[in-house]
């Protein structure tokens, strides 16, 4: 994998309706207005365990216990025409955090239904691994994005 490493983690709890994510509206930055998870770039001499975690505390206000993340997999992102925006993503899933999650200048957190996601409102691959990801499968993605940085070229499972 190339690109900038960045690191995401899906909050999972049990609502009302059955298992919830956390994800967030974005505010500000890449992805402004989308729905996405939450994480962002690793700092230097971070695991992306730790990035995730301080991110978490970051945008959402919860504190999350770098031992109780549980891997997820990891994705490839790749937009040929904006080579720039391409990463490296490890993703992470935990259930167990210290605070209330708040709202912050970056994000806008809200609580999901697992198997209702608003990909709508989504970047259009989230789609594709997300539910994956969510199902408890741990695995690896590539994601090649379209000439229009919107849609997916191609997608694929690299290994399970």
């Amino acid at each position: 994998m190339t690109g900038t490493p960045v690191a995401l983690c899906f909050l999972l709890r049990e609502g009302p309706a059955g298992r919830e994510v956390l994800l967030g509206r974005k505010k500000r930055g890449f992805g402004r207005g989308k729905v996405v998870g939450l994480g962002g770039h690793l700092e230097a001499g971070e695991t992306p365990a730790e990035a995730a975690a301080r991110e978490l505390e970051e945008e959402a206000g919860v504190v999350l216990d770098v031992a109780l993340l549980t891997p997820a997999g990891t994705v490839d992102f790749r937009f040929p025409v904006r080579p720039e925006w391409d990463m490296q993503c490890w993703m992470f899933t935990c259930s167990s955090w210290d605070g209330e999650v708040t709202e912050s200048e970056e994000i806008a957190p809200a609580w999901y239904p697992a198997d209702e996601l608003p990909v709508a409102h989504m970047w259009q691959d989230a789609d594709h691994w997300l539910p994956i990801v969510l199902s408890g499968t741990v695995a690896d993605f590539y994601v090649e994005m379209a000439e229009d940085n919107e849609t997916v070229a191609r997608f694929v499972v690299l290994g399970q």
